[in-house]
């Protein structure tokens, strides 16, 4: 297997253009994208919001909170 790197741009519609050179030849390639620090933590931002959405209304729910902080006993208590 060969490597090259290439440097190419997503859109915003989700799609990579990249040039290769001359001498690949066409038909289907494996990829990996190495995205940068800045990437990784818009990435993690999107997806903590999506859960914050999605989750947002078990959380806010009153009957969903049925522990105190005086239920249970610790983990690594007496037994």
């Amino acid at each position: 297997m060969k490597e090259i790197k290439l440097r190419g741009r997503v859109d915003i519609n989700h799609r990579l253009t990249a040039e290769v050179p001359t001498d690949v030849q066409p038909g289907e390639v494996d990829l990996v994208l190495l995205l940068s620090q800045k990437q990784e933590d818009a990435a993690e931002d999107a997806w903590a919001a999506g859960i914050g959405r999605e989750w947002a209304t078990d959380w806010s729910d009153p009957r969903e909170d049925i522990y105190t902080s005086t239920d249970g006993e610790p983990v690594d208590g007496a037994r």
